[in-house]
């Protein structure tokens, strides 16, 4: 990907590194704030909840209870399928 970058816009791989960890950076830091992050044509990155519920452990096939949490979820925006249904 950071190769991409540097190659696409014309800089050095340092420069598209540091430009790819901002962006994940900054992403993280809105969905840590339980915010939402839409890049136009592209999709949508939100958090969502998932409830707590039982398991088996597969080793021992033994009932575990797993706690609730909250997962990164991504829902790809229109132009993004359409680029791929093509």
């Amino acid at each position: 990907m950071i190769e991409h970058i540097a190659k696409q816009a014309d800089v050095s791989k340092a420069a598209a590194g540091r430009a790819l960890e901002a962006v994940i950076g900054g992403i993280k830091t809105t969905l840590k704030k339980g915010g939402a992050v839409t890049l136009v044509g592209f999709g949508t990155f939100a958090v969502g909840k998932r409830a707590a519920r039982t398991g088996r452990n597969p080793q021992t096939g033994a009932a575990i209870k797993i706690k609730a949490a909250k997962v990164p979820k991504f829902r790809a925006g229109k132009a993004l399928k359409d680029a791929i249904n093509r």
